[in-house]
């Protein structure tokens, strides 16, 4: 192992590292994923859950793309929802919760079956440079392992620092030491670095709490997957989740130990997620409130381990202890292990390139954490194009880059590497422009080809895409080809309080009136006759409904996407010189020279930068 030299080296074994060394290992590259702990791989630091709003859709790309993290989901969930389902679809989310060891286990066990792909367990406390180039890293035992490239996956392990109530100690998470090293090389070598806290919840007995005075969440009746591949299968059975609420009596008994939370007191400095703030910011922020939504989660089939959701804490851990014996339901819960918070190091990733490769040291690219995000979604989806770029480079070939327009991952990236983030970075709907676009039913349409063209996704794959969507349009081609009498539809259209028609047509036209659903349309016999004889999947059904149904909506918004798109082909120079523009503005021109966008829509999404400067941009560059 140590005398040769391998094409992509993974540091890390996270979300993001798992899906860069399967990325990179599957494209055909010589790969080697080191981690501090084998038996961690893919470990849920956090809540026990996959997906959830806008996160669906990111692990339903994952797995067009042909990653991991839709299969290994599927294979370990628990319960399964679409959330938003009362929204239109751009909105509906898929997430699982998941058994915690079984998806460490699952995600190993694929990677040990991932050929071109080794392990080894150690600290990695440097890479070794050469030039402007990355040519290896170093390990905590002075071993020197040679690479092409290098991804750093490195989570919340650069500098880890734990915090519960007056008591710190360095870690990466509870149980596990800190990395060390590799920031302090990255700032000498030039690399702007940062500070950022994430929290979590206590985990406590199953056995110690009362469900009965508890609100119970099942998963749906008819519960779907992630991936679309047919090698997993929908939920038979599953497990509840639970919810309950705190109470002014839960507030005041956390309130009593704010004077020794870090949080307060001036030791902990970073930013924490805006989106998951711990329960002392929440009754901080929100003091009119009097309650706090709770949400009790399993953490597996057989386990009784439970996590707390709603509850992330860095408070000393009697006052965790006191307050949560006053929610109802945990009257006599017992701990397994009090809440935490966490700081680390990330690097602003306006560093990175779309590729998610530093733009200081050739061959390095940076993915996850590390880049100032939040969740293993988030996470995977970086690692899966860092792996996928790391292996194109040493092949050689073109890089390959997602637009906004064209996946969430797309939004991610460009979102990071043009606007940066000071706080850790969460996906939403709200930050997609063409959400309408891009929703967790047609990600397979969207991302599989592309896939294909890289060598991740197979062709069996493919073939079941294409499936998909000639079933689907030939569908859609029915209802518009197909007439409906009156008679047959009048009933069915006044039973839904809708105007009734005077004369035959078009079954399209019918169908896109807004409270008309597939079940009312399938009433007309036609429909349910084609439906029988083409033995058509739920997933074409829906695709079929929602392409009629938001037809003009989807048409209006890839308008848009295409007009806009036109700058997106502009390209810049590069080490092009803002600094000659004097009819811009001082602050366009300071931002564009640290940006360096690639392109003139990119300029166009950095903040300062306004639509008169890139006017001047496009006629400085004779367009």
């Amino acid at each position: 192992m140590f005398n040769e030299e391998y094409d992509v080296i993974v540091v890390g074994g996270g979300h993001a590292g798992s899906e860069a060394a399967a990325a990179a290992a599957n494209m055909g590259s010589k790969t080697l994923l080191i981690t501090m702990n084998l038996q961690n791989i893919a470990q849920m630091s956090c809540n026990p859950a996959m997906g959830g709003i806008a996160k669906g859709q990111i692990v339903r790309e994952i797995d067009a793309l042909g990653g991991y993290s839709g299969i290994v989901s599927d294979t370990s969930a628990i319960q399964f929802k679409m959330l938003n389902k009362s929204k239109g679809p751009a909105m509906w989310s898929p997430r699982v919760q998941s058994d915690r060891m079984r998806f460490a286990e699952d995600w190993r066990l694929l990677l040990e079956s991932t050929p071109n792909l080794d392990f080894y367990q150690e600290m990695v406390n440097g890479i070794i440079v050469k030039g402007e180039r990355v040519v290896g890293v170093k390990t905590s035992l002075g071993i020197e392992i040679g690479s092409k490239t290098v991804v750093l996956t490195n989570g919340t392990f650069l500098n880890g620092l734990i915090h519960i109530g007056d008591k710190n100690f360095g870690g990466g998470r509870a149980g596990e030491k800190a990395a060390t090293g590799i920031t302090e090389q990255l700032v000498d070598l030039g690399f702007d670095s940062g500070r950022m806290k994430t929290g979590t919840p206590p985990r406590v007995d199953g056995r110690s709490l009362d469900y009965s005075k508890m609100i119970e969440q099942p998963g749906d009746e008819d519960p779907e997957k992630f991936s679309f591949l047919d090698i997993t299968q929908p939920l038979k059975s599953q497990r509840s989740c639970y919810m309950t609420y705190t109470s002014p009596v839960v507030h005041e008994l956390l309130k009593e130990g704010f004077n020794r939370s870090p949080m307060f007191n001036g030791r902990i400095k970073s930013i924490g997620p805006r989106y998951c703030p711990s329960i002392e910011d929440k009754i901080n922020r929100f003091a009119d409130k009097e309650r706090h939504q709770i949400f009790v989660e399993p953490e597996g089939w057989n386990t009784v381990e439970v996590y707390v959701n709603g509850f992330s804490t860095s408070l000393p851990e009697e006052v965790q202890f006191k307050a949560l014996r006053s929610v109802a339901g945990f009257e006599h819960v017992k701990f397994f292990r009090p809440g935490y918070a966490i700081e680390y190091d990330y690097f602003p990733p306006t560093q990175l390139k779309h590729t998610l490769e530093t733009k200081l040291v050739n061959g390095l690219y940076f993915a996850g954490q590390i880049n100032g995000t939040t969740g293993y979604e988030e996470a995977a989806s970086q690692g899966l194009m860092a792996g996928i770029n790391a292996s194109l480079k040493v092949q050689d070939k073109a890089p390959f880059t997602l637009r906004r327009d064209e996946a969430y991952i797309g939004v991610l990236i460009d979102d990071l590497i043009t606007k940066g983030t000071e706080e850790p970075y969460r996906m939403f709907t709200s930050r997609a422009e063409y959400r309408t676009l891009l929703r967790q039913d047609n990600a397979d349409l969207r991302l599989t080809p592309k896939g294909y063209d890289l060598g991740l996704a197979t062709e069996a794959r493919l073939k079941r895409m294409n499936e998909k969507h000639d079933a689907a349009n030939k569908f859609v081609s029915f209802f518009k080809g197909t007439s409906v009498s009156p008679e047959k539809i009048n009933p069915i259209l006044e039973s839904k309080n809708s105007a009734p028609v005077k004369q035959s047509g078009k079954l399209f036209k019918i169908f896109s009136r807004p409270n008309i659903t597939m079940d009312d349309i399938r009433k007309i016999e036609s429909v349910e006759a084609y439906i029988q004889n083409h033995n058509l999947d739920k997933e074409v059904i829906e695709q079929a409904e929602i392409q009629i149904k938001y037809s003009g909506y989807i048409a209006k918004e890839k308008n848009n996407a295409d007009k806009l798109n036109r700058l997106e082909y502009v390209k810049i120079p590069e080490n092009f010189d803002f600094s000659k523009i004097k009819s811009m503005s001082y602050e366009a021109r300071e931002k564009l020279k640290k940006i360096q966008p690639t392109t003139v829509s990119q300029a166009s999404r950095i903040s300062g930068v306004s639509p008169n400067d890139i006017s001047v941009l496009l006629v400085y560059m004779g367009r």
